[in-house]
C-alpha cells in the first residue's frame, strides 16, 4: 500500500502497479459493505475488475486474486514491451461500421463498451492511420496506456497466466458474475478461472454484459472504486436503474442504503451455483461492478 499512498503519478501508472492497486481498492471498498450473498445480486468487472469480482462473487480468495494481478499486471507490461502498441477510444458512429472500419486498419476493437464507445487497439502505425482515417460520425481519443491491451499482443502474458492457474483452487460462485467474453453467468470456479486467463488477449464485451443486466431485470448498479466511468455507462444504457459509483468514504452511507433498498434477502445468506435461469427467475436487482 505504500506505493499507492507515496507513489509518484508516474510510478501508479505503470500498468504493473496499478493494476495491483485497483484490485486491492475495490477489495477494501468492499469490505466496508454488506456484500449481499443472494439470488438476485450479481457481480461484473471490466478488464482487471473481473478479477476484483471474481472475489466478491466468492469464487477466488482474496489472496489468490492479488496473486494473480500481480503477475498479470507484469506480464501486460512485459508483454507491451516487445511491439509499439497502444489504444485510442473511438466515440460515436455505428458500431458494425466502426468495428469493420478497424479491421481493414489491422486493428481490434479490445473494448466494446456500449453508449458509442469502441476501443481500438493494435500497432502504433495502424492507430496513426486510424488518426488519418477516422470512421464517418465519429471522434477520436488517445488512451494513455503501456500497450494494445485484450489482443492478440497479450498472448505471451496469457501464457504466464495460464501456467499459475492450476494453483488458484477455485470455488464455486455463491453468486452469479457476468463474463467479460460475452455476458453470460459464469458458472463454475474452473471456468471462471480460465476466462480471467484468456480475456487478458481477448476483447472486452462490456456492451453484452450490459445487454444482460437489461434482460435480468436489474433496478440498481453499484460501481466499486475507482469509480465513476461505468457508471456513466451504465446510466445512457440501462434507463429507469439506480445507479451509484463509489468514489470515496463519504458514498459509503448512500452504498449501504442503496443495498438494503435492493436486496430482500440477509446478506450473509448465500445461494451457491447461481445459473441464468435462477438469476432471471429471483428477479436479479442489483449489480455490483469494478474496474
Amino acid at each position: 500500500m505504500d506505493v499507492g499512498c507515496n507513489g509518484s503519478a508516474e510510478t501508479i501508472r505503470d500498468t504493473a502497479v496499478a493494476q495491483p492497486l485497483i484490485v486491492a481498492t475495490g477489495l477494501v471498498a468492499a469490505e466496508q459493505l454488506p456484500v449481499p450473498r443472494t439470488g438476485n445480486v450479481l457481480v461484473a468487472g471490466h478488464s482487471v475488475g473481473e478479477i476484483t469480482a471474481s472475489v466478491l462473487a466468492g469464487t477466488l480468495d482474496a489472496e489468490s486474486a492479488l496473486v494473480f494481478v500481480a503477475l498479470r499486471g507484469r506480464a501486460m507490461a512485459e508483454a507491451a514491451g516487445r511491439t509499439p502498441t497502444g489504444m485510442t477510444a473511438v466515440l460515436g458512429g455505428e458500431p458494425d461500421d466502426v468495428t469493420e472500419h478497424l479491421r481493414r486498419l489491422d486493428l481490434t476493437a479490445a473494448n466494446r463498451n456500449g453508449a458509442g464507445q469502441i476501443v481500438a487497439a493494435g500497432s502504433l502505425e495502424s492507430l496513426a492511420r486510424l488518426a488519418e482515417d477516422p470512421p464517418p460520425r465519429t471522434r477520436l481519443r488517445s488512451l494513455s496506456v503501456a500497450g494494445a491491451f485484450h489482443t492478440h499482443f497479450m498472448q505471451p502474458a496469457r501464457e504466464q497466466l495460464a501456467g499459475i492457474a492450476p494453483g488458484l483452487r477455485p470455488r464455486t460462485p455463491a453468486v452469479a458474475q457476468l463474463s467479460n467474453a460475452d455476458g453470460t453467468v459464469v458458472r463454475s470456479g474452473p471456468d471462471l478461472v480460465q476466462r480471467l486467463v484468456d480475456q487478458v488477449a481477448a476483447p472486452v464485451r462490456w456492451d453484452l454484459c450490459l445487454a444482460r443486466m437489461r434482460d435480468l431485470g436489474v433496478t440498481a448498479v453499484l460501481e466499486l472504486p475507482p469509480a465513476g466511468t461505468l457508471a456513466g455507462i451504465a446510466k445512457r444504457e440501462l434507463t429507469g436503474v439506480q445507479i451509484l459509483a463509489l468514489k470515496t468514504p463519504d458514498d459509503l452511507p448512500a452504498a449501504r442504503e442503496l443495498i438494503a433498498r435492493h436486496t430482500d434477502t440477509p446478506t450473509d445468506g448465500g445461494q451457491e451455483g447461481t445459473t441464468d435461469a435462477q438469476a432471471a427467475s429471483t428477479g436479479t436487482r442489483l449489480v455490483g461492478v469494478t474496474r
